[in-house]
């Protein structure tokens, strides 16, 4: 047999270990000449000295690889990243992304070119300890415009970042923001009857809520109409026009209200345009009210004489036109976006064991408030508010041990509410309202402020139906301990965290219960 001399030198000044690490298939035979000339001797080659222990390792018997396929990922059809999960970003696919907190410092992150605004903020989230991953949202802002936007959780961090110019003052906000996805859960405060436009989906005998309803199901959105006070870029004088926004894109007519075809205006495409809230429109632009917003092309650099700013009467007007945007723009798609959220706000609830749950099926709700003994509570509603209620017994008990004699006044928890997220210290009334303003403006939202009018008070903010109304919180002296109460005393609560507890759970005199409390986090 003839052995070519291609083999020889492959394998000429490999050890057996080396020969192992390539993954060969091929068995090593030992291979008898028929003769001398037909071999082709290798040069000799200098072995080079080992230690005791490498000589140690490599007198163990080696063991065939299985799979050699995977040791070469260039011969190999199978990507070693598809069974491990995503592999690390490259040098080359790493962006440095720099996000600012309400306390005005910076953190810097280093994401790759398809990282989401969804995917930063929950990396913010773990690096920021944030107390909960509900509701946060990364913010595109434009200070030197007052423009700004909340970039939907599918998009493309760089791609949004690489369109803003090298020398503006655009940046990323992280905070809070209630309102994203809440026209899903309450669709007629976002979409009022008059604004809803009589088109050709609108059948015979359904009602605008129920139209709106199944179209939101469906991801899509009405036909929305009214006018708005429009300024183009360049100019300083308003016009009051009259608005269609379809899923076409944006028109505008010529006479009055009328929706003929041969009156309408083509004015912009949707896809091709961001929507954004302008603040401060009033003292930029001598905007006719602060409900101000503004369309303007992906592309094109923020400049004021691009931009084409409309103005609402109020602030539902503003919400419905930027909403439908959203709406018309995205599609199904944000639709997605809110199931996944609530997906992964959802608490993970451990497994139980068939014993744990045996003894919990075979508890039940029990009234011991009345004279004649204990009674079971048949209504599951009756049944949750008492387990609330249990749940804050520990209050109970400690209001009355804190009013025993024997405690000092100095070690009573007065100061407790200071640890709070919901509580901003001495921020003004119009610092507060602009806060419940930028985080969502939904109802429930709260904070709590000190009082900058009446010493030693505090003011509850709350947000009810897009606005903030201001509650002062009065502390007085009952029985030598000091209360602190909203309706005369009618009411009274030992400290502000039992108040916001207490109408957690009870609307009390307020219009709607307590539920977002409006937080800010340091970066």
């Amino acid at each position: 047999m003839e052995v070519s001399g291609l083999c020889s030198e492959v394998f000429e000044g490999l050890g057996p270990d080396e020969m192992m690490s390539h993954g060969s298939t091929l068995s090593l035979t030992p291979l008898i000449p028929h003769s001398s000339a037909s071999l082709r001797r290798s040069s000799p080659q200098s072995i080079p000295l080992r230690s005791r222990k490498e000589t140690k390792a490599t007198q163990a018997p080696s063991i065939p690889n299985p799979f050699p396929e995977l040791c070469s990922p260039s011969n190999s059809p199978v990507l070693i990243s598809s069974l491990v999960g995503k592999s690390a970003p490259s040098e080359k696919d790493c962006h440095v992304v720099r996000v600012y907190g309400e306390d005005t410092l910076g953190r810097s992150l280093s994401v790759s070119s398809g990282a989401t605004a969804r995917d930063v903020c929950q990396m913010l989230v773990q690096t920021a300890h944030c107390s909960d991953q509900e509701s946060w949202a990364l913010i595109e802002l434009h200070a030197s415009l007052g423009l700004e936007r909340c970039l939907e959780d599918h998009e493309r961090v760089v791609d949004v970042q690489s369109s803003w110019p090298v020398d503006g003052s655009t940046k990323l906000l992280f905070r809070k923001n209630y309102a994203k996805y809440e026209f899903f859960k309450k669709p007629m405060l976002f979409f009022p009857e008059s604004m809803i436009s009589d088109s050709s989906d609108c059948t015979k005998g359904v009602t605008s809520s129920e139209l709106v309803q199944k179209l939101l199901q469906s991801g899509a959105c009405p036909e929305i109409q009214g006018f708005l006070h429009v300024r183009e870029g360049g100019r300083k004088v308003w016009k009051r026009v009259h608005y269609f926004l379809r899923r076409s894109g944006l028109y505008c007519s010529n006479k009055g209200s009328s929706k003929e075809p041969r009156h309408l205006q083509y004015v912009a495409d949707l896809a091709d345009l961001n929507i954004y809230t302008v603040t401060n429109s009033r003292k930029l632009y001598m905007a006719p009210t602060e409900h101000t917003f503004c369309v303007k092309s992906r592309g094109e650099r923020a400049r004021s004489q691009d931009m084409k700013l409309l103005c609402a009467e109020d602030e539902q007007s503003r919400t419905c036109w930027i909403t439908a945007f959203r709406l018309f723009k995205y599609g199904k798609q944000l639709q997605c976006n809110y199931q996944l959220s609530q997906s992964s706000v959802r608490p993970q609830v451990p497994p139980r064991d068939a014993k744990a749950r045996q003894a919990e099926d075979s508890m039940v709700a029990m009234d011991f408030t009345g004279k004649n003994g204990g009674r079971v509570i048949q209504n599951p509603k009756e049944a949750e508010n008492a387990e609330q209620e249990e749940g804050q017994a520990w209050r109970k008990r400690e209001a009355l041990r804190n009013s025993l004699p024997n405690v000092p006044q100095s070690s009573r928890p007065s100061s407790v509410h200071q640890t709070q997220p919901w509580f901003h210290g001495g921020v003004s009334r119009c610092e507060a309202q602009r806060l419940i303003e930028e985080q969502g403006q939904v109802d429930g939202m709260f904070l709590i402020r000190e009082s900058q009018q009446h010493a030693q008070c505090f003011v509850l903010s709350l947000c009810y139906k897009l606005k903030t109304k201001h509650y002062l919180l009065i502390p007085f002296e009952k029985a030598g301990r000091k209360y602190y109460t909203m309706d005369d005393g009618d009411t009274v609560f030992i400290d502000l965290l039992q108040l916001v507890e207490f109408h957690l759970i009870n609307r009390g005199i307020l219009p709607v219960r307590l539920k977002h409390p409006c937080v800010r986090v340091a970066l």
